[in-house]
C-alpha cells in the first residue's frame, strides 16, 4: 500500500542566523528567513526526495524552505553526483591517513607489544624498467579498507574500526557524544535528551524497501528511511552520521564526532563515506540512486564552503529549481548576496532585506486538488479540498496554507495531505 504523506502547513518565519555570527553565537537580530514550513506527521521517502530538490530540509519532523532572497546567508541546495564523483588527491590522502591510523596506529603507538610496524619500502629494481601506471583508485574499496568486517582474516590491525547502519533511535551513548560535540565544537552547553530526540532522532519518513534486483551485500541498507551511521573505534562510539536514504540520493542531515579525533577530519571523511554509500547502493542495482544531497551550500560562510570541494556538484536555482554546475555559479555568488541562475536579473546585491515579495498566488483549480483531513474514524481518513475546509475560513490559516502550497509547488502540494 502506498505511503500517505501528511503534514500541518506553516507560513513564513524568521530567526537569528548561526552562520554569520561569531563562533558559537548567533546573529543578534532575526536575519534568516523561511518561506514556509511543514510539521510532518509522516512522509513517503519519494515525497521528501522531491521536497529536498525544491529547497526544503528537515530538522526532526519540522520541514522548512529558506527564503534566500531575504536571508543574510542564502542557503542553496547542493547535490554531488555520486556516480561521477572521483575523490581529489587531498581527499584520497584523508582516507589513506585514517586507514593507516587504524591499521598501524599513530606514531606514538608504534613501540608497544603488538609489534605492528610500517612496511619496508620496496627496493628499486636495477636496469631499465617500464613505468607502470598507479593502481586505479576505488572509493568503495578504499573507504572500507580498514573496517574490521572487510579486512582479511590474516591481517593484523592496531585498532578495530567498525561502521554500521541502524534505525534512527535514541541511546544514552549517542546523546553523550552529542553533548560532547555540541559543547566542544559549537560551544553550546545547553542541551537536553529531548532536544537531541527532536533534532536528530525523530523522523517523519516511513521505511520502504529498496528495490534491489538481487540480494545486496549485508552492509547495505534494505530499506529507504532515516538512519544513524555509527562509527566505532575499539568499541567506542567516536562519530555518528544522521542520514536519510531516499530513492535518488543519500541525504546528509547531521554529523557529530569526538573532538579528540579532530585531526583526522572525520566530517570530511563522512561525506566521502556517504558518497560511497550512494555509489554502492547504485552498484547493487538500485539504479535510481545517483547523488549525495549535502544540505545547503552557503558561499558567504567559510565553514560551509568545503562542500564545494566535492565534484561534480550542482546547485539548485532558487526560483526554478533546475540544477547548475557549482563552478558556473561561483561568479554570481561572488558578485551578489542573492544569486538567481535562471534569471540573473533577479539577483540582489547588498546585505539589506528587500522585504516580502508579491503575495503568493495559487489558482482555484490548484486549490481544488490540495486535500486536507476532514475526519478520522477507526483508522480511515476522509479528505476534502482545502478551500472547502474550516481552516480556509480563518485568514491566518489561509495565509499559511497559501505560503506552504506555493513553496511546495503544484505536484508536491497534491501529494501531501494537510491536517
Amino acid at each position: 500500500m502506498p505511503v500517505v504523506s501528511v503534514g500541518m502547513p506553516l507560513g513564513p518565519g524568521c530567526s537569528t542566523c548561526g552562520y554569520c555570527g561569531p563562533l558559537g553565537e548567533r546573529s543578534s537580530t532575526e536575519t534568516s528567513f523561511k518561506k514556509a514550513g511543514l510539521i510532518a506527521s509522516q512522509l513517503s521517502c519519494e515525497v521528501y526526495q522531491k521536497m529536498i530538490y525544491r529547497g526544503w530540509r528537515r530538522s526532526g519532523t519540522y520541514c522548512y524552505a529558506p527564503d534566500l532572497r531575504r536571508s543574510c546567508c542564502p542557503q542553496y541546495t547542493i547535490r554531488l553526483d555520486a556516480i561521477a564523483f572521483k575523490p581529489s588527491r587531498s581527499q584520497r590522502k584523508l582516507i589513506n591517513r585514517w586507514n593507516h591510523f587504524v591499521m598501524r596506529g599513530h606514531k606514538s603507538e608504534t613501540g608497544d607489544s603488538l609489534g605492528v610496524s610500517s612496511a619496508p619500502m620496496p627496493s628499486k629494481p636495477e636496469g631499465n624498467t617500464t613505468k607502470r601506471d598507479p593502481p586505479k583508485f576505488s572509493l568503495p574499496t578504499s573507504i572500507h579498507a580498514a573496517e574490521s568486517d572487510f579486512i582479511s582474516t590474516n591481517a593484523t590491525a592496531r585498532h578495530k574500526f567498525q561502521v554500521t547502519l541502524e534505525p534512527s533511535t535514541y541511546s544514552e551513548e549517542k546523546y553523550a557524544l552529542y553533548l560532547l560535540y555540541q559543547r566542544q565544537i559549537h560551544h553550546d552547553p545547553h542541551n537536553t535528551p529531548e532536544d537531541f530526540k527532536r533534532f536528530l532522532v525523530k523522523s517523519p519518513l516511513i521505511n520502504e524497501p529498496i528495490p534491489y534486483p538481487a540480494s545486496a551485500p549485508d552492509h547495505l541498507p534494505s530499506q529507504y528511511g532515516s538512519f544513524h551511521q555509527m562509527y566505532r573505534l575499539d568499541g567506542e562510539l567516536i562519530a555518528l552520521g544522521v542520514i536519510d536514504i531516499l530513492p535518488e540520493c543519500v541525504s546528509s542531515v547531521y554529523f557529530m564526532y569526538d573532538p579528540k579525533h579532530d585531526k583526522y577530519s572525520l566530517g570530511k571523511l563522512s561525506a566521502l563515506r556517504e558518497a560511497s554509500l550512494a555509489r554502492e547502493i547504485y552498484d547493487a542495482g538500485a539504479i535510481a540512486m545517483s547523488s549525495l544531497a549535502m544540505g545547503f551550500y552557503i558561499h558567504s560562510c567559510p565553514k560551509m564552503k568545503y562542500k564545494g570541494e566535492y565534484s561534480p556538484s550542482y546547485l539548485a536555482d532558487p526560483e526554478e529549481f533546475t540544477w547548475f554546475p557549482l563552478g558556473d555559479c561561483i561568479p554570481q555568488l561572488e558578485k551578489f548576496r542573492y544569486a538567481a541562475f535562471v534569471h540573473p536579473e533577479h539577483s540582489l546585491e547588498g546585505p539589506q532585506d528587500p522585504g516580502e515579495g508579491p503575495p503568493v498566488s495559487v489558482s482555484e483549480e490548484q486549490l481544488n486538488e490540495v486535500m486536507v483531513i476532514y475526519s478520522m474514524q477507526q483508522g480511515a481518513i476522509s479528505i476534502i479540498p482545502v478551500n472547502l475546509s474550516h481552516q480556509w475560513n480563518d485568514q491566518y490559516n489561509r495565509e499559511e496554507i497559501l505560503s506552504c502550497v506555493g513553496t511546495l509547488g503544484d505536484e508536491l502540494s497534491r501529494e501531501i495531505i494537510f491536517r
